[in-house]
């Protein structure tokens, strides 16, 4: 399903306003168009609870994508990842732990002790 429209009740992705500054900032600074590139957000197989988290810079979203737009950056979730992470929020934390992106999944049903893998 390719849309920039709004998706279909229940299957949404949101972007807190820190990690789409932090996004777009780094889309930026890779010279990427913040108007066409975004920012991926996918699952794969791997780590201690069987599933994983996934990001990268894409420069235009494949056909059957679904598209959210918050805060300016466009998030790309292919159909097998919405599977896993529909209704999760994506955040920016930064602090003495270290920086980074963190997805707040509702469909996690356990994670591994260091937090990098996830069970639904």
């Amino acid at each position: 399903m390719s849309t920039t429209e709004e998706p279909t009740q229940g299957t949404t992705i949101s972007v807190t306003e820190q990690a789409a500054e932090e996004a777009i900032a780094l889309l930026e600074g890779e010279s990427m168009d913040t108007d066409i590139a975004g920012l991926r957000l996918y699952v794969q197989q791997g780590g201690c609870a069987g599933l994983s988290y996934g990001m990268r810079f894409d420069n235009e979203p494949e056909e059957d994508d679904t598209i959210f737009e918050h805060h300016g950056l466009r998030v790309f979730v292919d159909p097998a990842s919405m599977n896993y992470i529909e209704g999760s929020v994506l955040d920016y934390e930064g602090g003495l732990q270290g920086e980074g992106f963190h997805v707040e999944n509702p469909n996690v049903v356990s994670e591994c002790g260091c937090g990098e893998s996830f069970r639904t």
